[in-house]
């Protein structure tokens, strides 16, 4: 489901489509003005905010200038500890502390195999109903939200009925003022018209000495 609705039921429903004419210079109004700011398309609006400078802690600065270089990661946690000892041989020189340190790590792994069985326990019992409920909740999320979509859908569309009945039933009424206009405008130049032809034909009496 897209998240992104473009209406442009907005948009006035009585008025005249415009001509090719029109629209190819209305476009070339556009290119000239986009033309003499020469940045608008490329550089940001003054009115909006500056981007914050980032900040970043040594560990990630570091990290990202490795990932910049294509570098292998190095470090991170020693897994050898949980790898299965071996006893140290006879022949090393300090026995006992060999025989400490393996017993340390074997300790070591011991718990973690403990840590390890405990989770995948507590996974193996609870972890399907903690999923189900999981999946439970966000499916009640996205039904709220699909039936809140629904309902701004429902408003939009009764807000646009009401525009367009609003609009449709006022177009008599535009489209005879408008006549009224054309024929006013026609009215006043056929005025003009017979004005000036009325004082060229004073103008060439007087100048033939009939007035």
């Amino acid at each position: 489901m897209s998240l992104i609705n473009a209406s442009h039921d907005s948009l006035p429903y009585i008025d005249r489509p415009l001509t090719p004419t029109t629209t190819s210079r209305a476009n070339a109004l556009i290119a000239a003005e986009l033309k003499l700011g020469g940045e608008d398309t490329t550089s940001p609006h003054p009115s909006l905010p500056s981007l914050p400078e980032p900040s970043f802690s040594p560990f990630i600065q570091t990290e990202l200038e490795r990932i910049s270089n294509s570098l292998p990661f190095t470090g991170g946690i020693d897994a050898s500890r949980y790898e299965p000892q071996s006893l140290p041989s006879s022949s090393s020189p300090s026995l006992e502390e060999a025989y400490k340190q393996s017993l340390q790590t074997s300790y070591t792994t011991t718990t973690h195999l403990q840590n390890r069985l405990t989770n995948l326990t507590l996974l193996s019992n609870f972890g399907q109903n903690a999923w189900l409920i999981s999946n439970s909740q966000a499916e009640g999320i996205l039904s709220s939200l699909e039936r809140e979509l629904v309902s701004l859908k429902e408003e939009t569309e009764l807000l646009n009925r009401d525009r367009k009945r609003k609009q449709v039933e006022v177009q008599p009424e535009l489209e005879m003022l408008e006549r009224k206009w054309q024929e006013g405008v026609g009215k006043v130049l056929e005025i003009e018209v017979a004005s000036e032809m009325v004082f060229r034909e004073t103008l060439g009496r007087r100048r033939g000495g009939d007035v």
